[in-house]
């Protein structure tokens, strides 16, 4: 015994072991990647600049190619054109600013005055100018040299004149031509040296388009060829269509601004143009900064203040236009990225590329958020940077009712049922949740006093839920919260009938008790959550429904159920694995209820109609339901006296019903 506890925690140890190193393993590499990005920024900046270039040039090429142009011509033309718009722009930029250095010294007088003005009207009574008059006399006398002069205490002391220095005048020779070429050319080497590294890379991403992919197939996987080609094709569609767009939509804004600049009459109006359009890359704060420089200027050029207030109206109207009603419409709901990870990409390659690192900061989070939403080994990259919920809708509703928060539960199902109805988040949320924590019971992992807390908090989600109705609604606008839209489109398109609630007088006699309906728990507080989520459905058509826990089916309990009234009694199952369970509980409710219809519900998962038809016939119940929308729509047909009972996608079986 003694041998095989020393296993077991020789195991456990070496386990331990191996995910420590590896846990070290991955901080190591990834600090050296993060220094490879920093000293090698002069290599990594050119190569990011030719990649997101090439996802922008990639969609010209392809046109051309459509049209006939061979590869080669296709990819140098446009490259060439793209790189002498560049330098157009570039050195249109140069010219604005310097005549804009050439202009500021004229702009000096006009700010002082300004100054002047504001002091003026701040403090009307002269308080600020006798200040600053004091404080300027405090430092003149602060500044002189203590060697300045020397001055004896009384009248008539003797003072000594300080000796004055010889000036000396150092005299460079006059320097030879090569070292004013040298001195011309040396500035200009490094960005040409960039610029040319950023054309071959360029060039050759280009023209090796598919090589490149492949290679990446087989770093990401190449156990799945089809499915690998498929997610990168479509990856690098998307990159290059959003990156274009967005090319396109800030050079939009730029121009847009420096065409309002020109005919306010802010000088350099090009160049505030150009750097509006590059500074809209950086989100939240880029137009911001485009806008600070333009303001100052029209402060310091304009005498009165009209000009500075036309320049500030400018970019409060036109960014929120962009950003709010164009953006919305070419990006659909938004680039893919959360919040959180936009200001920490940002954070982290300006840190290491400085101002470049913040510009380029968004469209590289977002080729790596689509890389990893197609490279199934690059998923984390999804997981942390992208604006989809981390959890899935199910799985959220688990972890909110294991943490006792009902309240914010039952806010997403509300947002959620703008578009979908009531059984529809109970039957795709709410179960397969509640299926997860069965699947935690099952395994040890969830104890009795857990469970009745995820009960509590279920109850109370269904409390705040009471008044709404189980109606698919019209569909007028879709949800802006993201955890809502994610349940949304995680539901099937299954055509639901919507289903009236029913009045007292439409129902069957044997319906038109107090409590027409029994839902009882079949074993565990999971179990009778679930049959509170019925229960409330089953009262949002109408049919009064009452709920009892697992001790209900007691033998002493069970002759002492309040059963008058009841037209049919539901056993709530999450777990399906006790059959003869099931059958014990239907006898017992059958010797209490003999003229009530007795229906199993299985809600749990992957139960086909065989399965369910099996379930019943052993039970020898008369319903077994897989889904809450078919136990609704088998109580509203017998209660309203239908014929048939609505199939609506999910299994149901229905036995010989009494």
């Amino acid at each position: 015994m003694s041998s095989v506890i020393r296993k077991a925690v020789t195991r456990r140890s070496s386990e331990a072991l191996i995910a420590l190193l590896s846990s070290v393993a991955f901080t190591i590499i990834g600090a050296l990647l993060i220094a490879a990005l920093y000293f090698g920024r002069e290599i990594f900046v050119p190569l990011a600049l030719a990649i997101l270039l090439s996802f922008v040039l990639a969609p010209v090429v392809g046109l051309l190619q459509r049209i006939r142009v061979p590869r080669g011509l296709a990819v140098v033309g446009v490259v060439v054109l793209a790189f002498i718009a560049i330098f157009g722009l570039g050195s249109l930029v140069a010219q604005q600013l310097t005549q804009l250095a050439g202009d500021l010294p004229r702009y000096e007088a006009t700010m002082r005055e300004k100054i002047k003005s504001v002091r003026g009207a701040a403090a009307s009574s002269g308080t600020l100018e006798r200040a600053a008059d004091m404080l300027q006399e405090l430092s003149k006398e602060l500044d002189k040299p203590k060697d300045a002069k020397s001055i004896k205490d009384g009248v008539g002391a003797p003072t000594i004149a300080p000796v004055k220095p010889v000036p000396v005048e150092v005299r460079q020779p006059d320097p030879g031509a090569l070292e004013s070429i040298r001195a011309l050319i040396a500035p200009l080497l490094h960005p040409l040296a960039t610029t040319g590294i950023i054309i071959i890379f360029v060039i050759f991403i280009l023209l090796q388009r598919e090589d490149l992919r492949n290679r990446l197939i087989r770093l990401a996987g190449s156990h799945d060829l089809q499915r690998t080609t498929a997610a990168l094709d479509d990856a690098a569609s998307r990159l290059s269509r959003l990156l274009l767009i967005q090319l396109l939509l800030n050079s939009a804004f730029g121009l847009i601004i420096g065409v309002g600049l020109s005919f306010i009459g802010v000088p350099s109006a090009i160049l505030w143009g150009v750097l509006a359009g590059v500074l809209r890359f950086v989100p939240y704060i880029g137009a911001v900064i485009s806008a600070a420089f333009p303001l100052a200027l029209a402060a310091a050029v304009d005498p009165s203040w009209s000009m500075l207030l036309w320049t500030l109206a400018l970019f409060v109207v036109v960014e929120p236009i962009v950003g709010h009603v164009i953006e919305p419409m070419v990006y659909g709901q938004s680039t893919g990225l959360s919040p959180v990870a936009i200001v920490a990409s940002a954070t982290f390659w300006t840190a290491l590329w400085g101002p470049i690192g913040l510009v380029l900061a968004t469209p590289l989070t977002v080729c790596l958020v689509v890389l990893g939403r197609h490279i199934e080994r690059l998923e984390f990259l999804d997981v942390i940077f992208g604006d989809k919920p981390a959890l899935s809708p199910a799985e959220m509703f688990y972890q909110r009712m294991l943490a006792g928060d009902p309240t914010e539960a039952a806010e997403k199902a509300e947002a959620f049922l703008k578009e979908k109805s009531l059984s529809a988040y109970f039957d795709e949320v709410a179960i397969k949740g509640l299926q997860l924590a069965q699947i935690d019971a099952k395994r040890g992992a969830l104890d009795y006093t857990r469970m009745s807390k995820i009960r509590d908090a279920v109850d109370e989600f269904a409390s705040d839920l009471s008044d709404q109705v189980d109606f698919e609604p019209e569909v007028t606008a879709h949800t802006k919260d993201s955890e809502a839209a994610a349940a949304v489109e995680s539901i099937s398109d299954i055509a639901v009938a919507n289903l009236p609630a029913l009045q007292k007088q439409d129902l069957e006699p044997n319906w038109q008790g107090e409590c027409p309906v029994l839902c009882v728990a079949a074993r565990t507080p999971l179990d009778e959550a679930a049959a509170r989520l019925f229960g409330q459905l089953a009262n949002a058509h109408g049919l009064a429904a009452r709920i009892k826990p697992a001790e209900a089916l007691s033998t002493a309990n069970i002759f002492r159920l309040e059963t008058a009234g009841v037209a049919l009694v539901c056993l709530s199952y999450l777990d399906v694995s006790s059959p003869a369970h099931m059958r014990y509980a239907v006898q017992r409710l059958r010797r209490k209820l003999p003229n009530a219809a007795i229906m199993i519900g299985c809600w749990a998962e992957d139960f086909d109609s065989e399965s369910l038809e099996a379930l019943r016939a052993t039970a020898k119940a008369d319903i077994a339901a897989g889904s809450l929308r078919e136990a609704i729509a088998t109580c509203h047909a017998m209660a309203s006296q239908q014929e048939t009972i609505p199939n609506q996608g999910t299994p149901l079986a229905i036995g010989a019903i009494r």
